[in-house]
């Protein structure tokens, strides 16, 4: 199970690094780094796209962060007025 340590992408890269530029085995890294060998096969794939796929990637995670945020924000409101539509149904009658 995750431990929900974050890495640096400066980290990451030089893991990747140590594989893909100097050739050692994935398995060797990770232990040495104390990492699981499924991120850093993950990192791989993730270091390895081409620069213009990672942009794209930033950008739509900005994105949807940005509508996570409105959808919340819209939620709050739609809530609010749902409360006040039953406090003056109740005045009104």
């Amino acid at each position: 199970m995750s431990k929900g340590i974050r890495y640096t992408d400066e980290f990451k890269q030089d893991a990747v690094a140590q594989v893909v530029e100097r050739g050692y085995a994935v398995s060797e890294v990770a232990e040495r780094l104390g990492i699981s060998t499924k991120s850093l096969y993950t990192w791989r794939a993730q270091f390895t796209k081409a620069p213009r796929l990672r942009a794209e990637d930033s950008a739509q995670a900005a994105e949807v962060k940005r509508l996570k945020r409105e959808l919340a924000r819209v939620t709050e409101e739609r809530n609010i007025l749902k409360k006040a539509a039953a406090y003056f149904a109740r005045e009104s009658q």
